[in-house]
């Protein structure tokens, strides 16, 4: 259903690597990023989409400092999981974390936000015989 970009706000594609359906990591002679499909941009959160520019098509993290965003995303929705090849996969994700806090401070606050708002699972307590 997707097919591969062959062209990137950064210039021609080299390398294309498919992060799940619909979302590409890519990279150019001098540059690259994710591009993630309209169809599964609707999937990011309003927060993420401001981060990303609109492009062909395509909802475009650069590389530097808007990719730790998809990234998070991704990992938050479950849709993507830290590669095998990551040996500390907890240092790699501190690392987008990281990036997201200093280049992207808006998102990282309305992730947190809406990490604080989610409904905490709540324990029912045993039924009580008395009455």
């Amino acid at each position: 259903m997707f097919n591969d970009p062959k062209n990137s706000p950064w210039g021609k594609v080299q390398t294309c690597d498919a992060l799940c359906p619909g979302v590409f990591l890519v990279s150019t002679a001098s540059h690259g990023g994710t591009l993630v499909s309209k169809e599964i941009s609707a999937m990011l959160s309003p927060a993420a989409r401001k981060c990303g520019f609109k492009q062909a098509g395509y909802l475009c993290f650069e590389e530097d400092c808007q990719e730790s965003v998809v990234l998070r995303e991704l990992l938050d929705k479950k849709l993507w999981s830290v590669p095998d090849r990551i040996r500390d996969k907890a240092a790699f994700e501190e690392n987008i974390n990281n990036s997201i806090r200093e280049y992207n401070p808006d998102y990282w606050r309305a992730r947190q936000a809406g990490l604080e708002k989610a409904p905490a699972r709540q324990t029912v307590p045993a039924h009580s015989a008395e009455r």
